[in-house]
């Protein structure tokens, strides 16, 4: 098992860190990779030696997670500067590195001709952003100056006047820089520039028969899983294979439970005209039979409000699904005796104190049964309903590219989400120490960058409603993660 481990973990570094770095430079991506895994690989080596009744020593522990972030860091900064000066992106809505750091050396290059910067600064009306300062960066035009209006009035007004002077050669972004001041980017806009527009019937977002694959895949690989945990043994198998079967009930409710996730996404991406595919799942053949399943968005998002609209979709669908199929598969499980270990991911001896939620949706199924020397046994169904919750808490996480982490940056900016990010992860990772189970999501966590990629209209704010729901997001993500008190376990006879 720690062998599976590690290589999802591995298999999840490498594409975190392709994904969020290999554009921005130029050290290889699998050098990083390394670096990255360096501590798993060494505590693996040690288990695999000494046993996990010899855990190892607290130099071990220690020393790689304070050195190989920093031998990340060089690396990643060495690569980064031998990377200026070239060309960053090569897809419009990905935005360029001087977008997301302003602060970076202006270069010479001018994407638009000297003689149209007076059409530029007659798009900025002195009454609703008063312009100071044009810098021009490889793929961007930066515009600084002075906030006179509402910033939804601002970046509504301007963006007018750009493509009424300059058609669709430029995306407009607007954005809150580090010292609190909003200033506004033009990006070359390569993709739908006029006379380059794409081909619509070659460039179609989803591949069906790609999409059903992996679909039929993943509910194969998520029957074989589902039949493991129904008992079914591989010579009962052998002599009679459609006993598989049992192993639907797991695999239907959880595919339910992402398909619904996913589609809450999309269909929000949907109602802000935000190009997307439709979900595609990810098949795997032992642990949980999946990797889950993922949309890819395919145009900017055009404001906090759509960002925090399609992030917040995702988990609340996903949970609203979750909700009957845990409690109906806890109801039609069966009550064991507490084993002196328990752990959270154990579905045949689950102590549910472990998670304030699962503890109250427990004994809302069980009653009077659930006492506090019995763990249960999990219905197949109740353990897709539990990996369910487990799948909403860890896409709550506020860090970075995850569905927190663009709730949080939508919330309250993008530099208040990376001092946000940084606390959760750190909390999460102090957690680790007293549910084990955590560990292996706090080191993830601890690689996985904070910033997330600014919307078009990164200034204006959200309204206090969806203010209240992104609180609550955030407090169904503390009732799933942390164990519940004492206190409340003895009145409530769990």
């Amino acid at each position: 098992m720690t062998f599976w481990f590690v290589l999802l973990l591995g298999l999840i570094t490498y594409l975190m860190v392709q994904r969020s770095v290999a554009q921005i430079t130029r050290t290889p991506v699998w050098l990083l990779w390394l670096v990255l895994m360096t501590p798993a690989l060494l505590w693996t080596t040690w288990t695999a030696k000494n046993g996990l009744q010899n855990p190892p020593p607290h130099w071990l522990v220690i020393w790689p997670l304070v050195i190989c972030p920093l031998l990340y860091w060089l690396l990643f900064q060495w690569g980064r500067n031998s990377f200026k000066g070239t060309q960053i992106q090569s897809q419009a809505p990905k935005l360029p590195l001087s977008t997301i750091h302003p602060t970076s050396e202006p270069l010479s290059v001018r994407p638009i001709e000297p003689t149209e910067e007076t059409q530029l600064r007659n798009c900025f009306p002195w009454s609703v952003y008063y312009i100071q300062d044009i810098e021009y960066r490889p793929q961007a035009v930066i515009c600084r100056g002075q906030l006179r209006t509402t910033a939804t009035n601002a970046y509504q007004k301007i963006k007018e006047n750009i493509e009424a002077q300059f058609g669709d050669r430029f995306l407009v972004i607007f954005q809150e820089g580090f010292n609190g001041k909003p200033f506004f980017v033009l990006v070359p806009n390569t993709q739908f520039a006029r006379g380059n527009a794409p081909n619509r019937n070659q460039d179609r977002l989803t591949r069906p028969g790609l999409a059903l694959l992996l679909l039929f895949a993943t509910l194969a690989t998520t029957t074989l899983v589902g039949a493991r945990i129904a008992g079914v043994t591989s010579t009962a198998v052998q002599s009679n294979p459609a006993i598989l079967l049992k192993g639907l009930p797991y695999a239907l409710a959880l595919m339910f439970i992402l398909g619904i996730h996913e589609l809450g996404h999309y269909l929000t991406a949907r109602y802000y005209k935000i190009r997307s595919t439709l979900p595609y799942f990810i098949p795997m053949p032992f642990f949980l039979g999946t990797f889950g399943a993922f949309i890819q968005m395919r145009s900017p998002v055009p404001n906090r409000k759509a960002l925090f609209d399609v992030s917040i979709a995702g988990p609340l669908a996903g949970f609203v699904a979750t909700l009957p199929l845990l409690i109906w598969g806890l109801a039609h499980s069966h009550l064991i005796p507490m084993p002196e270990k328990t752990g959270l991911l154990d579905p045949n001896a689950l102590n549910p104190n472990h998670s304030i939620l699962v503890a109250l949706l427990s004994k809302l199924a069980l009653g009077v049964n659930l006492t506090p020397k019995l763990a249960i046994d999990l219905h197949p169904v109740a353990v897709a309903g539990f990996l369910g919750l487990i799948v909403t808490a860890l896409n709550l996480m506020p860090v970075g590219q995850l569905d927190g982490g663009h709730i949080v940056h939508a919330m309250f900016g993008q530099k208040t989400a990376i001092i946000i990010g940084q606390t959760a992860r750190l909390l999460l990772l102090l957690l680790s120490l007293v549910q084990k189970e955590f560990f292996l999501w706090a080191i993830i966590l601890l690689f996985m960058p904070l910033i997330d990629e600014p919307t078009l209209n990164d200034v204006s704010e959200l309204n206090n409603g969806r203010d209240i729901w992104g609180l609550l997001a955030m407090a169904l993500l503390v009732v799933i993660v942390l164990p519940l008190p004492q206190a409340i376990a003895h009145l409530l006879h769990i």
